[in-house]
């Protein structure tokens, strides 16, 4: 398991970011706030997904008013996004949000940001201070590098804040492209211990997005870096929660209540139609299984180790498999029954 870097805890509405606790996944309705109904059935889903947090648009003081009718409908924690004006910050506190989240770049009075600082503080809810690189540099910052710029912006503002008396804060600095992102985070982890947000802003669609959240926030996980997420798709949000729990997946920080598939990507020494096979037992794969591992390999190179090494497993050769369970091989298959006799076996297991 990998050291975390060590961080205050922040509650945001029950769920604890930073410290020891599991990292959390996030993401942000696609619906328009003002449209109750619908962002309410997106909520909802997202909590079937297994979403956290949930983080909605406030750009109008009409939808500032519907956070509290939208609250009282959901479970999860509710962050109000902010831009630009102080009154829809305001606007959101007083409607019972768990979290503001600002943008430094885009909110630059200092009188006006104190007093969203203040309602905060009355009301106990923690901010994000949340950088981009597209909205971090002002007049005068072309010079300055991109890391060093959205560092700097954040710790002024935590430096404000806790003049203030304001100490719940979380930080987030991201940035379009990998290297910055990684640049950013790994430089502000060792000057602060605020709970830090992952995640690599407008990173595109899922096939593109999916790869650079895996490496710059897997990556930074791998450091000990981060204690809550959110994977930016231009896409469904629902997709976004099932990409973060696969990073999380991927480096051992969460551990799926189902079953796990494991199965090889096949080459030119496969001999049975192991794609076909793989898909055909996800679809049937019962649901009650949980915490169980099952290989489907294509050929005897990895495959008798892989299917030694899980609950049950096939390791495949021509037109055949062998059927392992629990380290041991059991028998042979042919390639037409494979499918049914691996699930009949795992519906026996307990």
């Amino acid at each position: 398991m990998f050291q975390r870097h060590k961080t205050r805890i922040v509650n945001v509405g029950g769920v604890l970011i930073g410290g020891n606790n599991p990292v959390s996944v996030q993401t942000m309705t696609k619906t328009h706030t003002e449209d109750i109904d619908a962002t309410v059935r997106q909520i909802r889903e997202l909590e079937e997904a297994g979403c956290h947090i949930v983080r909605l648009a406030v750009p109008t003081i009409v939808s500032a008013k519907c956070l509290g009718i939208i609250k009282r409908q959901i479970k999860i924690p509710m962050v109000a996004d902010i831009h630009f004006g102080h009154h829809l910050a305001l606007e959101a506190i007083a409607q019972g949000v768990d979290k503001i989240r600002i943008n430094p770049g885009n909110m630059k009075d200092k009188s006006k940001l104190e007093e969203v600082v203040m309602a905060a503080k009355d009301r106990g809810i923690p901010i994000r201070i949340g950088v981009n690189s597209g909205s971090v540099r002002g007049e005068g910052d072309n010079h300055e590098e991109l890391t060093s710029l959205m560092v700097k912006t954040v710790l002024r503002y935590c430096e404000h804040f806790e003049s203030l008396g304001f100490k719940d804060i979380v930080l987030s600095l991201k940035a379009s492209d990998v290297p910055s992102t990684l640049a950013a985070y790994r430089s502000i982890a060792t000057l602060c211990d605020y709970p830090l947000h992952l995640g690599v802003t407008a990173a595109g669609p899922p096939s593109l997005a999916t790869i650079k959240s895996a490496i710059g926030i897997g990556g930074l996980l791998s450091e000990g870096i981060g204690d809550t997420l959110r994977v930016s798709y231009t896409g469904a949000p629902e997709l976004e929660v099932k990409a973060g729990y696969e990073i999380l997946e991927a480096l051992g920080l969460y551990k799926r209540q189902g079953a796990e598939l494991i199965s090889c990507p096949t080459c030119g020494r496969c001999e049975i139609d192991l794609v076909n096979i793989v898909e055909k037992v996800r679809q049937r794969l019962p649901v009650d299984k949980k915490n169980l591992q099952i290989a489907i390999m294509g050929c005897v190179v990895n495959g008798p180790g892989e299917a030694r090494e899980v609950d049950i497993g096939i390791a495949g050769g021509k037109g055949f498999g062998f059927l392992f369970k629990k380290g041991e091989k059991v028998r042979k298959i042919p390639e037409d029954r494979m499918v049914d006799e691996l699930l009949e076996e795992i519906t026996r297991m307990s």
